[in-house]
């Protein structure tokens, strides 16, 4: 899928392949270079108001996660997008423990449709 959001110093839009992880119902996003990557900071600066493209278009909003509850979410993501294993200290089947540890690091956001505007 494709991530669109406003860049926080340009004003552009700016596109991010992502791979997305599904828990309990919902669907997130986690950085799988962490905290400081690039997407991170322009959704945090776009309160979270994003496009998604995943085969048709859609426009939500990305609800941080809380750190105490991010764990199982990271646990899912590395078992769904492989390309994000080799950038995350933890193996994928390793307990949540070891998630849990590094939860603060990586932050999952949750999609929520937002309302048309």
């Amino acid at each position: 899928m494709t991530l669109e959001v406003v860049g926080r110093r340009t004003g552009r839009i700016t596109r991010f392949p992502l791979g997305m992880a599904d828990w309990q119902g919902d669907w997130y996003l986690v950085p799988m270079l962490g905290e400081n990557c690039n997407w991170v900071r322009n959704v945090r600066a776009a309160d979270g108001l994003v496009t998604i493209r995943h085969g048709r278009t859609r426009l939500c909003r990305l609800v941080e996660v809380p750190v105490d509850e991010r764990a199982p979410i990271l646990k899912r993501y590395l078992a769904t997008v492989p390309g994000a294993r080799p950038h995350v200290p933890v193996d994928r089947h390793a307990p949540l423990s070891e998630f849990a540890a590094i939860a603060a690091q990586y932050p999952a956001f949750r999609i929520e449709t937002a309302p048309v505007r």
